[in-house]
């Protein structure tokens, strides 16, 4: 796992352009804590920091290749994992290519000199990377089918800046950070975001499953992957054996590494099925047993409150779970204190607003994982996949023709300014990018009914919070040089699961029945019965409580960036209101981002057009 960034201007000349270079490259030393490396040509820059996971001693980046006639360059940087590597090595060796490394950095170049652009359409990981092909002076950028890993980039007239993260775009001059208006809701809302839409001025990430190429001639992305709706024809017994096959052979491909792996285990289904494989495979190796890791705050047997995503508290669940695999469980106990402490490194991480609280636990929490391995398995993605989460089934939301995540809950953005309101038409803008995203779903020609709208229930999902999740995960676990894989994001199970018919993926009338049916023998039953619980925050009044203080410092404060924004008698009415939604842990939770937009403004000299 790495950090890249780069800058493409075919109107100047970039070889003597080092100290900005190193600046932006610097901006990435948390995720490659291991080395560094630049590469300078007359219109392409790159940079890179490495976080080394596989073969060690190789690897070195950025990679290059010189070519002939002409002795042309083709250069290469890469974060993520390519866990198909090794066939593809062996597919490339019979293609006449020579190795000298066992990296799998070594086998996306040759891939690529292989097959050109469409190398991507033989990996299977989470990547990000780009290639500068002085034959053709072409940068190509590229990512993963899913959206794991992260690429962002700012295109201008006769160039490009691109970065695995903002921070790194941020570092070069040439760009500038600004919020337009009508960005305001998903500022305050990023689930609203449109695939590779931030709010930032002239800021995108390339979209998953796509690519883009940036010559000369100017910038073109398209798509080499997308969901495609098929008839299913396995029974139910064949569909239940396909997902277990595929994800055993997925957690084989995601252990590969040259270092300590773990797992984060909270002792719901998704992590403790992924667990329970990974331990299993850790043993048989001789390399077991396997660390697993949850995350517990101090005061939760007094303060917990459940909540419909969060009905029960995951550490007993979790060292239950343990007990019965056979792991080295960890519980991270975390005190308030600590968990406000670390809110400002977990902005930093982050670049774009935070989660507070939810970004700082989950920043702890990783901390202490890197304390014994450099990788780790998530479970993040096996409810948008197999149904988990309580609106799927809820007839109410699944049916309302908006997001069902959201549903009737309050929306921040109705707390904006009058006059803002009326600019913005915050309801109109959500609105549209349901229905962008409506129209983008691919139809079952024939299929209606709970079936059909489920298929559109489940892609809102896909592209809008599980983008945000993933997005979260990147950064929390880069910033402490840990890298996370996400084995349930493998694109062969999202394809397999996609055309699974609804009344098939609830065939035991209980949420993620393929799961449940696929693992029984392999899970204590507690775990079997749990129902869904979303990832754990605080339940401290003292917590709570600072949040709202700050909140209201900033609501009368003329100098804060957010001035005019809100209508500080709107933000409380909200608070007020005692709305129970699905999301929110409560009303603090709820108007959170206002605290968090007013610093991450004031951090990064963000203005408001």
């Amino acid at each position: 796992m790495c950090g890249i960034v780069g800058w493409t201007d075919f109107t100047r000349d970039l070889s003597h352009e080092h100290t900005t270079l190193d600046r932006m490259t610097g901006t990435m030393a948390l995720r490659g804590p291991d080395a560094a490396g630049s590469w300078l040509g007359p219109h392409t820059v790159l940079g890179h920091r490495r976080l080394s996971v596989i073969d060690l001693e190789g690897g070195t980046q950025p990679a290059v290749e010189v070519t002939e006639p002409h002795q042309e360059p083709v250069v290469l940087v890469y974060s993520g994992e390519v866990y198909n590597f090794r066939e593809l090595r062996a597919t490339l060796k019979s293609c006449g290519h020579r190795f000298t490394t066992r990296s799998d950095t070594e086998v996306v170049l040759r891939s690529y000199l292989e097959w050109g652009a469409a190398c991507v359409d033989h990996f299977n990981g989470m990547f990000a990377f780009a290639v500068w092909d002085a034959r053709r002076e072409e940068l190509l950028l590229a990512r993963d089918r899913i959206g794991v890993k992260p690429l962002y980039y700012f295109a201008y007239s006769g160039g490009i800046l691109f970065a695995s993260e903002p921070k790194g775009i941020m570092a070069n001059p040439l760009f500038h950070p600004v919020v337009d208006e009508e960005s305001l809701p998903v500022l305050f809302n990023a689930r609203l975001a449109l695939p590779g839409e931030t709010p930032l001025r002239g800021l995108r990430e390339v979209r998953p499953g796509h690519v883009l190429r940036f010559s000369r001639s100017g910038g073109h992305e398209y798509s080499y992957w997308r969901l495609v709706s098929r008839e299913h024809h396995d029974d139910l017994d064949t569909t239940v054996s396909t997902v277990r096959e595929l994800f055993e052979d997925i957690i084989d491909h995601q252990l590969v590494a040259d270092v300590p792996r773990s797992a984060m285990m909270s002792g719901g289904l998704d992590s403790t099925i992924m667990a329970a494989l990974a331990n299993r495979r850790l043993k048989a190796a001789g390399e077991g047993p396997l660390h697993t890791f949850a995350v517990e705050f101090a005061g939760d047997e007094e303060d917990f409150k459940p909540t419909e995503l969060r009905p029960e508290r995951d550490a007993p669940y979790a060292r239950l779970a343990a007990r019965h695999l056979g792991t080295v469980h960890h519980n991270i106990m975390l005190q308030t204190a600590d968990v406000l402490a670390a809110v400002p490194s977990a902005r930093r991480a982050r670049d774009l607003p935070s989660l507070g609280q939810f970004d700082s636990s989950m920043y702890l929490l990783f901390q202490a994982i890197r304390d014994q391995s450099t990788v780790a398995l998530s479970g993040e993605a096996a409810d948008e996949v197999f149904g988990g989460y309580p609106w799927y089934h809820d007839e109410r939301l699944v049916w309302r023709d908006r997001f069902p995540w959201i549903g009737d809950a309050p929306r921040l953005a109705d707390a904006f300014a009058p006059d803002l309101h009326r600019r913005v038409r915050p309801a109109e803008a959500e609105n549209d990018r349901y229905l962008t995203l409506k129209g983008e779903v691919s139809r079952l020609p024939g299929e209606e009914g709970l079936n059909a709208r489920m298929r559109e229930v489940m892609y809102y999902n896909l592209k809008g919070p599980l983008a945000y999740l993933l997005d979260r995960k990147d950064r929390m676990s880069m910033a402490v040089g840990l890298e996370v894989r996400v084995p349930y994001c493998d694109h062969r199970l999202v394809e397999y699961v996609w055309n699974v018919p609804w009344d098939m993926k609830n065939a035991d009338g209980r949420w993620k029945s393929l799961l449940r049916l696929a693992f029984a023998d392999i899970l204590p039953q507690e775990t079997l019965d749990r129902p869904k619980s979303g990832y754990p925050g605080t339940h401290d009044p003292a917590y709570n409580a600072e949040v709202m203080r700050s909140i209201d410092k900033i609501l009368s404060d003329p100098l804060s960036p957010l001035h005019g924004v809100f209508d500080s008698q709107r933000v409380e009415a909200l608070t007020q209101s005692g709305s129970k939604t699905m999301t929110w842990l409560n009303s603090s939770h709820l108007v959170l981002p206002i605290l968090e937009v007013d610093a991450w403004m004031r951090a990064y000299g963000v203005s408001l057009a």
